[in-house]
């Protein structure tokens, strides 16, 4: 409620302006008038407009709601009232003029670092506003031409820091149509962790790297923008990039090697982890195995240590087979010297031993 009494309320100016309209045009005038200070631009239509709106317009001018129905979208009426509220919030008409313009900053400003439709309208119509220019009614085709004015743009840089050679490997990518093509390859994901799959990464690695992209080959551009270019060329066909013009090719290829080498380079990062943790935790289990099968754990320890301290005081002077063995034997002496060895150092040891075998 707080919204529409801040936006769609009539203030003095307001009244002055609706002077003495008549009354089948009054309401919509009163509507169209806030509309533009809320928005910056006309509607389209009636439709545009809320019904608590019209409502609480209506109270305010004293005319029906239902008056608004009839109110006329084309004509002398609707074209006077337009250029009145231009004038009175200092505005003025777009033009084939205003179109070539914002089209081209468009292309320089904000396609480097956007790519959503609503984002690119979006900043038309702050532009505009900033300008105090009315906007046009329809954007898709300013949107669209300033799309197509910046990839050619961008196109021609990528491919003059490319250079023949590169570009030269790119056009090879796209030319070779077989299943276990190098574009196929780079497009592919990981299989599951396993040395075959690191191998596996590591040459498509080496392959991406042969390519011999420049790190600063899409400078100026935001990430998503390259995004946007891998996203396409990676739902691309070898037939569809022979179709599309030589530079948008060029550049759509460059940017998923760009990316996909990137990507790869994470992936072996990730795979190596992933396979290292699976070969400690193999050595770890094994040497547990092992501990477990020689081990055999001595119980009445502390009664055992008492009868051989007890030995040792009372016959002293005679050899450990003759006195300490008859009191505990050899075999259970043997089992106390392995449970004791049988720490945590030995277990990290064993564990190192058995890592370093499978490496």
């Amino acid at each position: 409620m707080t919204g529409l009494i801040e936006e769609w309320t009539l203030v003095g100016r307001d009244f002055d302006l609706l002077g003495r309209k008549p009354r089948s045009t009054r309401l919509g005038f009163a509507l169209l008038l806030k509309f533009f200070e809320n928005e910056a631009r006309f509607p389209s239509g009636a439709d545009e407009f809320d019904r608590a709106a019209v409502d609480y317009v209506s109270e305010q001018v004293d005319v029906e709601a239902q008056e608004f129905e009839a109110y006329a979208w084309t004509g002398r009426t609707i074209e006077r009232h337009r250029a009145e509220i231009r004038t009175v919030f200092g505005f003025r008409e777009f033009t084939r003029a205003d179109e070539t313009d914002l089209t081209a900053w468009l292309a320089a400003t904000v396609c480097p670092s956007e790519v959503r439709e609503s984002a690119l309208a979006e900043a038309v119509s702050g532009r505009c506003r900033q300008e105090r220019i009315e906007p046009p009614g329809r954007l898709n085709r300013m949107i669209g031409a300033a799309r197509a004015m910046f990839e050619q743009d961008f196109s021609a840089n990528v491919l003059s820091r490319l250079g023949p050679e590169r570009m030269a490997r790119l056009e090879a990518l796209a030319a070779d149509g077989t299943a276990g093509s190098l574009l196929t390859v780079l497009k592919a994901d990981p299989g599951p962790a396993g040395l075959e799959a690191l191998l596996t990464e590591v040459e498509k690695l080496s392959a991406a790297q042969a390519l011999g992209l420049p790190m600063g080959l899409f400078a100026g551009v935001s990430e998503k923008v390259v995004s946007a270019w891998r996203a396409r060329a990676g739902r691309m066909y070898p037939s569809d990039f022979q179709a599309t013009p030589e530079p948008v090719r060029l550049m759509l290829l460059a940017a998923l090697c760009h990316q996909r080498t990137a990507e790869i380079a994470d992936s072996l990062v990730d795979l190596l982890l992933v396979l290292v943790l699976k070969i400690n935790t193999s050595a770890v289990k094994k040497v547990e195995k092992e501990l477990t099968e020689d081990l055999q754990r001595v119980r009445g320890k502390t009664a055992l240590l008492f009868k051989l301290a007890e030995t040792a005081v009372t016959c002293p002077d005679e050899t450990v087979r003759d006195a300490v063995f008859p009191v505990v034997s050899e075999k259970t002496l043997r089992q106390l010297v392995q449970e004791a060895k049988a720490n945590e150092t030995v277990f990290q040891g064993k564990v190192r031993t058995v890592l370093r075998g499978c490496v």
